[in-house]
């Protein structure tokens, strides 16, 4: 299989390594988390014991990696979401004209964490959503800050928050993401799935994931679960 656009990644995290090396800043690419206000507005508890949310900010396998790490998410497949079925392929989407957006399925258990909290979640440790068509070292409109809600009470719940961290001036630069419903969700190929897990060494996710895995357990301690739900591990 063709792994040159994963060669590329780990090519660009490598010269970051070096620029540390050098005395310049160890985040040379992404910008760290932050403490961020709780959504004013959220789903209720609902009866169902599992829902599906979807969510886009840069490359899948960091997205991917932070959420497999939160408590009541049940499952979190990356994928491509925002084009058609036939472009749904990662050589395809890297040339960043297909639409589709590298995204994250998640399934969670509503009673244990809420749409607004994974949201909340994805705002201030998931990825910076203030930059635009870009994630780190990622450029491409691939990479873009996007939500794909799947009913319309999650679209107003994300639309409301936005609404809200931009009125409490919480970034320095306006949030530029976007919320694209009525978009179907592809699920990625198998060598994607739990890459952050399976390449803790790999320089690309050294620099720019773990930490964002850190600043989980930093920032969210009671949402925080050491062992991650793996799709390997699903049945």
């Amino acid at each position: 299989m063709s792994l040159s656009s994963i060669t590329t990644r780990v090519a660009i995290a490598a010269l970051g390594a070096s620029v540390v090396v050098g005395g310049l800043r160890l985040i040379a690419f992404q910008e760290r988390g932050r403490t961020i206000p709780a959504p004013a507005l959220d789903e209720p508890a609902g009866a169902a014991k599992s829902e599906v949310a979807v969510f886009a900010g840069g490359c899948f396998w960091g997205v991917q990696g932070v959420y497999q790490h939160v408590n009541g998410v049940l499952n979190a497949v990356s994928g491509y979401t925002g084009g058609a079925k036939n472009t749904a392929e990662y050589e395809t989407v890297s040339d960043g004209e297909t639409g589709h957006a590298e995204s994250v399925q998640v399934t969670f258990d509503p009673h244990v964490v809420t749409y607004g909290h994974l949201l909340q979640i994805f705002f201030s440790v998931v990825h910076d959503p203030t930059q635009l068509n870009r994630q780190g070292p990622d450029t491409g409109t691939q990479y873009r800050s996007a939500i794909f809600p799947i009913t319309a009470e999650q679209a107003s719940v994300a639309k409301a928050y936005i609404a809200q961290l931009g009125q409490a001036r919480v970034f320095p630069r306006p949030i530029v993401t976007t919320i694209e419903p009525g978009k179907t969700f592809y699920p990625a190929e198998g060598y994607h799935q739990d890459y952050l897990t399976h390449n803790p060494s790999s320089p690309y996710i050294a620099f720019n994931d773990l930490p964002k895995i850190e600043d989980l357990r930093k920032f969210f301690p009671g949402s925080y679960r050491a062992k991650p739900v793996l799709v390997g591990e699903m049945r």
